[in-house]
């Protein structure tokens, strides 16, 4: 692995303008981190990683760095970019092996960190460290948030956050499970113990689809489905069967981004019978158009890793783009047997100039 980094980030051309930083949501110093790894300073990389982003590893494996860092990398244009997932996977994995634990004094004051996703434990680091009594409630049964339940095993291995969660405990912060604020414990009781709150509750409230016979059985939200299936994971391995099981099932699966296809992927190793995702955009060009020119947002077609499982197991793309569901139809005993569907087309609005997906009638 070591062999292969080092390769990649002799790769980095050092652009006295980087793109690939701009690119970067959080900012991460990347050239500067690849020089630092190229010379011999893996502690030094390490340390401009962790004091941008203390969830450095986490990113390393769920960020979309395709659309991110490497859309604009300047060797992207001509070739394959700097895969930088890999540099930075390979320096926060390493490093946090060899971090040493930071007990900051403390200063007598009492922070709680409402939710433990990504936010919430970030804030609560970063708080501990410059010498705050941090607690971080959660309402879930384990530590984690998103990061626990929202996305599958496949792409983020539960280990990667139990590791940072025992360096956190170890160096001060507490952690308190099942306590759900504002029911088990009052936001006034909150208030009055703590000095400060953080509310880092996530966004955990769905899009629904307004459709006649939304209301048929079988049909889920993609979290609840994807929860679902890690806690039992991680409870029994699947023994208690307390999962939304898609086992020997037609699947069909509304969304084209991230969540979907990380349900595309659940569904398939769980036995469907097969997968269709609906996404209500157009289909993305294989390449960089004229009109999505470097350094811009690459808008290129993207084949995550449900999608490659799929056209394994089923031999073709389970997506069909540019359609969206208008009914849902139940059999005898309510659950849903049926979905009608409608072709979508970009059209123009006249008064604010966006384009909108419709109908085609």
């Amino acid at each position: 692995m070591a062999v292969h980094v080092i390769d990649e980030a002799n790769r980095c051309l050092q652009c006295k303008k980087p793109m690939c930083q701009q690119g970067c949501p959080i900012h991460t110093p990347i050239p500067a981190m690849i020089k630092a790894l190229k010379e011999g300073g893996l502690e030094e990389a390490g340390a401009m990683l962790f004091s941008n982003n203390p969830m450095s590893l986490v990113c390393s494996l769920v960020c979309n760095h395709e659309r991110q860092c490497e859309g604009h990398c300047v060797l992207g244009r001509k070739g394959q970019p700097v895969h930088v997932s890999s540099i930075e996977n390979y320096i926060s994995d390493t490093c946090l092996e060899r971090i040493d634990v930071q007990c900051q004094p403390k200063n007598g004051k009492k922070v709680a960190v409402i939710g433990s996703g990504p936010s919430g434990l970030a804030a609560a680091q970063e708080l501990n460290r410059r010498g705050h009594e941090v607690t971080v409630f959660e309402r879930r049964d384990r530590i984690g948030g998103l990061l626990r339940y929202g996305i599958p095993n496949m792409k983020l291995d539960k280990s990667v956050i139990d590791r940072r969660v025992k360096l956190m405990e170890a160096e001060g912060v507490v952690f308190q499970t099942g306590v759900d604020v504002g029911k088990d414990r009052k936001a006034s009781q909150i208030r009055k113990e703590f000095d400060r709150v953080v509310l880092a509750c996530g966004a955990s409230n769905p899009r629904d689809i307004s459709v006649p016979g939304r209301e048929a059985g079988n049909i889920c939200f993609a979290v609840d489905f994807l929860t679902s299936v890690t806690k039992s994971l991680l409870d029994s391995n699947f023994e208690d069967k307390q999962y939304i099981s898609p086992k020997g099932k037609d699947v069909l699966v509304i969304g084209g981004g991230d969540t979907g296809n990380d349900c595309v992927g659940t569904a398939i190793r769980l036995g469907a019978k097969s997968v269709t995702q609906l996404e209500m955009m157009p289909e993305p060009p294989k390449e960089r158009t004229l009109q999505n020119p470097w350094p811009e947002w690459p808008r290129v077609l993207k084949t995550d890793y449900g999608q490659e499982e799929a056209i394994a197991v089923f031999g073709k793309d389970p997506r069909i783009y540019q359609t969206t569901v208008t009914e849902f139809i139940k059999d005898e005993k309510g659950n849903v047997k049926k979905a009608k569907i409608v072709k979508l087309a970009p059209k123009k609005d006249e008064k604010t100039g966006r384009m909108n997906m419709v109908p085609v009638e």
